[in-house]
């Protein structure tokens, strides 16, 4: 048996995400291995380096500073996400990224992103958070039209979700059987096709990557049919958020930053005792939890 946790992305809904890893971690629960997609990825990696409460405490800090994500940043550099700020000054110097907890964590830790020239999502094994691993994250999460994309070993890449939104497939297909997959939707929640026309205004230049977009919501709502199916059959444990979180993409309120989380944190602390008997493949009561 091979447990893995798999983070959907997001954006800023992926604060439910580190609410539910906070409470994880803050109980000792480990994995195998892990895989994030987008925010999954950006958020989730902190999983790895083991820091409680760093992605919420940064981004509830930085969420209006204009170098964080700003239209400014936008029309200056091309993306919205400021790589510099986000990827080198926030991780290296105001919020350090601990990299050695990130390499001496034996789980293995999985990205995805969108290779522009394709359409079809390609995953790296992230192993020391240096940064290789950094540009993978990057790449992840680069909305499309508001992002440039991330060149990494002669390829283009943009957002994992385009193509692939929940790794659930990619995991067990490397033999993680005993999966926790973190969603930042609630049940019953189905994507509806986007504007044809505005994907081609923003995207003609990447073709591979404008026909992925086009197909994008088929393929994420067949994964929520696929996702319901196997949580049906007690394939896979999966934590959802009770409701619409209504929370922006670019959210620039720490309060609502704050909300989100803590429903990530309920939901987590609400199910953990299932949780541990999950990762153990028992379905015995667990008097510990009860």
């Amino acid at each position: 048996m091979k447990t893995a946790l798999i983070m959907e992305g997001g954006a800023m809904r992926g604060m439910f995400t580190c609410g539910v890893m906070d409470v994880l971690m803050e109980n000792g629960i480990a994995f195998d291995g892990a895989a994030g997609i987008s925010a999954g990825a950006v958020f989730g990696c902190n999983f790895k380096s083991e820091q409680i409460g760093r992605p919420v405490r940064y981004n509830k800090k930085y969420c209006r500073d204009p170098r964080y994500c700003s239209i400014r940043s936008w029309l200056k550099t091309g993306d919205l996400y400021g790589a510099d700020f986000c990827y080198r000054e926030l991780p290296d110097v105001l919020d350090p990224f601990d990299r050695n907890a990130f390499a001496r964590n034996p789980m293995a830790f999985w990205v995805g992103a969108t290779d522009v020239d394709t359409g079809k999502c390609v995953y790296h094994l992230c192993t020391d958070g240096g940064e290789t691993d950094m540009r993978w994250f990057r790449a992840s999460a680069s909305m499309p039209a508001v992002s440039r994309p991330v060149r990494i070993d002669g390829h283009r890449y943009l957002d994992g979700g385009i193509a692939d939104a929940v790794p659930y497939a990619y995991m067990e297909q490397l033999g993680y059987d005993r999966n926790v997959i973190i969603l930042t939707q609630p049940g019953g929640y189905r994507k509806k096709a986007g504007s044809p026309s505005v994907l081609k205004l923003f995207l003609r230049r990447y073709p591979g990557i404008c026909e992925a977009m086009q197909h994008r919501h088929e393929m994420y709502n067949r994964q929520m049919d696929e996702l319901d199916r196997r949580e049906a059959e007690k394939r896979a444990l999966i934590l959802r958020p009770p409701e619409d979180l209504r929370i922006g993409h670019t959210e620039k309120n720490p309060a609502e930053l704050e909300r989100v989380y803590r429903v990530g944190r309920k939901e987590a602390e609400k199910r953990l005792a299932e949780i541990r008997q999950w990762l153990r493949n028992d379905s015995r009561p667990d008097r510990e939890g009860a």
